[in-house]
């Protein structure tokens, strides 16, 4: 890694398992709109963040999923992958789809907070991933640029994500996953 000047990462999947029941999260949304008068029974869980934002429920939609991604980063499985963070002799940031609060506790559960220099998650700017801009985030907050970097991740939206971005990507074990 040493051809590039920043290395940022994905979190779950990447350098934790968060320990989430992600149909138990969806769940809990669809009561979220369910208790607005709005049926999405219909939508993933990524579909009804779109459809809080038509709704005006994004505030308690977020709440709803960050609540089970902070108790999961609390309980989180460290990866391997984690074990290379401390070794990096450049600046390190983590991107994530997770919200930022759970990114920092799981980071702070695994002693690599005081080891990465940006934390970018799904909260923390106005799109997501595959959207390029929360890696561009990260990457601002490394004073990197995206040319310059290394993006590693367990999933396609990551990759896309990287690709949007112009920044170099490898996968956490070498091929793709579902996301």
């Amino acid at each position: 890694m040493a051809e590039f000047d920043a290395v940022v990462y994905d979190l779950d999947g990447t350098l934790v398992r968060l320990a989430v029941n992600w149909n138990d999260v969806a769940s809990d949304v669809v009561d979220v709109f369910a208790d607005a008068g709005v049926d999405a029974a219909d939508y993933d869980l990524w579909g009804m963040l779109d459809l809080a934002d038509e709704h005006g429920l994004r505030a308690e939609v977020e709440a709803a999923i960050a609540d089970h991604e902070t108790t999961g980063a609390r309980e989180s499985t460290r990866l391997p992958l984690a074990d290379t963070v401390a070794d990096q002799t450049v600046p390190v940031g983590v991107c994530s789809l997770n919200c930022e609060a759970s990114c920092r506790v799981a980071l702070d559960v695994h002693e690599l907070a005081t080891h990465v220099d940006s934390v970018v998650g799904r909260d923390s700017v106005a799109t997501r991933k595959p959207d390029p801009e929360p890696l561009l985030a990260t990457l601002r907050g490394l004073d990197v640029d995206a040319a310059d970097a290394l993006f590693i991740g367990d999933s396609r939206r990551d990759a896309e994500t990287a690709e949007r971005a112009g920044t170099a990507f490898r996968y956490v074990d070498g091929g793709p996953s579902n996301f």
